[in-house]
Order: structure tokens, then sequence, then C-alpha cells
């Protein structure tokens, strides 16, 4: 692995894409979103897609950023998108990923239930 790029590593198997880190822009947004902002020349996107291609949007990924350690993400799918003025060379595509959440026990002791549902039958 190179210091300066990003690996991504499928969870249940060993396929993974190397991305340079000069081609990523990283953004984090509401609700643990991360999105990986991609512009990279037109051949090397075009193995980004088809790295992609047949995972689903609930695949679970690694995610090692410039060799700082794997963090656990869910693949939410890849997004095209076009420059205001689209070079021949480049393409943009944004790349989403979501934080891969496991609780523990102790967490789920002391889950706090919020539905508001009522079996039928239950009004008086």
């Amino acid at each position: 692995m190179y210091e300066n790029s990003i690996r991504i590593t499928e969870m249940n198997g060993d396929e993974s894409i190397e991305i340079p880190e000069s081609y990523v822009r990283l953004r984090e947004g509401q609700n643990k979103l991360l999105a990986f902002n991609i512009k990279a020349p037109l051949f090397e996107t075009a193995e980004i897609q088809r790295f992609f291609e047949g995972f689903n949007s609930s695949d679970k990924f690694n995610v090692n950023i410039a060799g700082t350690g794997d963090f656990s993400v869910n693949f939410r799918g890849i997004i095209d998108g076009k420059e205001k003025n689209f070079s021949q060379n480049t393409d943009h595509i944004i790349l989403l990923l979501e934080e891969f959440y496991n609780p523990s026990k102790d967490e789920y002791k002391n889950f706090k239930r919020v539905s508001k549902f009522m079996p039928r039958g239950y009004f008086s």
C-alpha cells in the first residue's frame, strides 16, 4: 500500500482497490455519511466503476486512508457527475460510504425504545 492512497477492501473477500489520495476529496455529512469525491483520468475512473459494479448498496468494506488503519463502512453507491467545464481527460464520481456500526451487548441493555406502535386490541 502506498502512503498517499486510499485502499478499499471488500469485507467478505479479498478484492480491493487502491486510489491515489491526490484524486480524492473526502466529505463527511450528517448521519455518519462519508463521501469520496473522486476526480481522476477517465481510464482510472472506469477501473473504479468496474470494481464496484458487482456490489450491492449494503455490502461492507474496510477503508484504509494513507495507512492509518482500517475502518468499516457500508457501500451506498456511485453517482456519476460532470464538471461545469468537462474535459476529455477527467471524470467526476462521488462514492458514498456510511460507517458500519455494530453495537455492543452493553449498548443493547441501555437501548431506549422510541416506537409509538401499539398492538391491535390495546386501546380501551
